[in-house]
């Protein structure tokens, strides 16, 4: 009995450091950005913070959105812990044209997407993204990040920006903070 509380226990812990959200019922549903102009939100973002997962392993974190023929083209970029730049490419797309904050993101041919939606930003300084896909064992996913024009953004913008997600019980100890030193991050394209 007491191995059983021992394993048990350690796969719990292993579950929290695991750390992106698997929750049981079906995914919260969030208000989005309010007349969310995709237009205004191109350019590059720098990763704050992020409720780990199980993809994305680096730091100084950035994603470069641009706009070509009504589809966003994605690319994300990390450093990883032996120095090497990790880079993946994507594309993401409007489903509704009546929510354009909410968007489908898709990074690998023939997987299905996964939602990317904007649930706050104000495109100069900073933005806040959620994700979350329900499972086929009535548990859901969710994953969030806080994001900002600069490698900085303040304390009090982070605090506004993780009460919007508590709402939704996405909890600030889930948040792991981005590395983005300059020194560290000199390399990064």
């Amino acid at each position: 009995m007491k191995t059983l509380h021992v394993v048990s226990l350690t796969l719990l812990y292993v579950l929290a450091v695991n750390a992106q959200i698997n929750g049981p019922l079906e995914c919260p549903q969030p208000a989005v950005q309010q007349d969310f102009d995709p237009t205004r939100y191109m350019g590059r973002w720098y990763e704050i913070m992020k409720i780990p997962s199980r993809f994305q392993f680096g730091e100084c974190c950035q994603a470069t959105y641009a706009l070509s023929n009504g589809i966003v083209l994605v690319r994300n970029d990390e450093l990883l812990a032996n120095g090497t730049i990790s880079s993946i490419e994507g594309t993401a797309k409007i489903t509704d044209p009546s929510e354009p904050a909410k968007l489908q993101v898709s990074f690998f041919k023939g997987a299905p997407p996964s939602p990317y939606w904007v649930l706050a930003t104000d495109y100069d300084n900073y933005a806040l993204v959620y994700s979350c896909t329900d499972g086929w064992d009535l548990r859901h996913d969710a994953y969030a990040w806080i994001m900002s024009r600069d490698r900085t953004l303040p304390k009090e913008t982070i605090s506004e920006l993780l009460a919007i997600l508590k709402a939704i019980n996405l909890h600030s100890f889930l948040f792991k903070k981005t590395d983005q030193r300059p020194e560290l991050c000199s390399n990064m394209p």
